[in-house]
């Protein structure tokens, strides 16, 4: 992607808010931090259950690794924390919750149904975890200094393929993640009053560690990768993190839901 854009800029601030793939927010930054070559970079990282913990190098990284959907968190654990570090202009929200459980049970029994406590779970981190960072990451932004354009930021969500092709058992998560798609464009047509760009990428299967590592998990990733229309592979971070970027760059991509997938197109299991 072209980061000419970007060359020159010194205050601004990713921030990837994670919660299972880590790797890909974390991908996301350091990419960032290459294209933004004159930028003062940090890379902070909040674990589970910590305080916290900011660089001192100055600007322009932010990792998270909390959830996120709780009323306030976001704003205390990073955000007045970003206002610390330089303006807010840039946010990648790649939290991703999954589960797997058919809606009904086999027995026909009520209590075999889905449980409701571990849809909701899902919900509240995928999707109310990444409007809540929207919500108050653009309440931040909208303080800033426009550009010619007006701009004051931009931000790009993660949803997923499952978004449009779940498969059986994915109703919890292809419901949030479809939540993620649909909020991109009222949420840009919001933001545009103070210049706020939004953008949606539905990954495909991107080789995160979820799948773990070694000869069994290579064996399973080659496999998942012949259903890829081309090429025949997993995703690589690199693919996920540069589109981001390039999503963050580009000041006239807005609104939009973009997938990463190769062509791939979920079989019902």
């Amino acid at each position: 992607p072209c980061f000419a854009d970007l060359q020159n800029v010194s205050d601004l601030l990713v921030v990837a808010t994670l919660i299972q793939h880590d790797e890909l927010g974390k991908k996301v930054g350091w990419n960032f931090a290459d294209a933004v070559k004159n930028a003062n970079t940090a890379h902070v990282s909040v674990p589970r259950n910590a305080e916290t913990q900011v660089g001192t190098s100055g600007g322009s990284i932010f990792s998270q690794n909390q959830n996120l959907g709780g009323d306030g968190t976001a704003k205390y654990v990073f955000i007045d924390a970003a206002y610390a570090k330089a303006p807010l202009k840039s946010v990648v929200n790649s939290a991703g919750l999954g589960w797997a459980t058919r809606t009904i049970g086999k027995d026909g029994e009520y209590s075999s149904a889905h449980d409701l406590d571990v849809y909701r779970k899902i919900i509240e981190v995928n999707l109310v975890g990444t409007f809540n960072v929207c919500r108050l990451a653009a309440t931040a932004m909208s303080h800033n200094t426009p550009d010619a354009d007006g701009a004051r930021g931009a931000m790009v969500n993660t949803a997923s393929v499952a978004a449009e092709d779940g498969q059986i058992g994915q109703v919890a998560y292809s419901s949030s993640k479809g939540g993620v798609v649909g909020l991109t464009l009222p949420l840009a047509r919001d933001l545009s009053v103070v210049g706020i760009r939004v953008n949606t990428i539905l990954p495909g299967l991107i080789d995160t560690p979820i799948y773990g590592s070694g000869p069994a998990s290579d064996e399973f990733k080659a496999r998942l990768g012949q259903g890829v229309l081309f090429p025949k592979r997993l995703g690589f971070q690199d693919e996920f993190a540069t589109l981001a970027v390039e999503l963050l760059a580009n000041s006239y991509m807005n609104a939009e839901s973009i997938r990463l997938d190769a062509g791939i197109r979920m079989q019902p299991k």
